[in-house]
């Protein structure tokens, strides 16, 4: 990480605060699922659970994503050169990942 990175504003640093309260939520559900399984509850109702969960997160982190492409690779992409290049492969990267999970 350079400095430009580790000093630098990310996008959805406007944002951090609703990204927090989503996480924490989600962590709940987490502890939630938890509490199913040691509870021996109902497969379906855990799974759909989890479900919830999943698409909770998904959430979060296609917004984070946009957040990304917005402010990062825009931001990279106007100073053009390697970073740019760098920002484009990072995001689809990314997109990679989440289209796989």
């Amino acid at each position: 990480m350079t400095t430009d990175e580790t000093s630098a504003h990310y996008g959805y640093i406007s944002k951090k605060s609703d990204y927090l309260t989503r996480l924490r939520r989600i962590e709940g559900q987490a502890r939630g699922l938890q509490r199913m399984v040691e509870d021996e509850k109902y497969c379906i109702d855990i799974l759909t659970q989890v479900s919830a969960m999943t698409k909770a997160l998904q959430s979060v982190a296609l917004g984070l994503l946009e957040e990304h492409l917005s402010h990062c690779v825009v931001s990279a992409a106007q100073t053009g050169g390697p970073e740019a290049d760098e920002k484009v492969r990072e995001a689809a990267d990314a997109i990679a990942r989440l289209v796989r999970s």
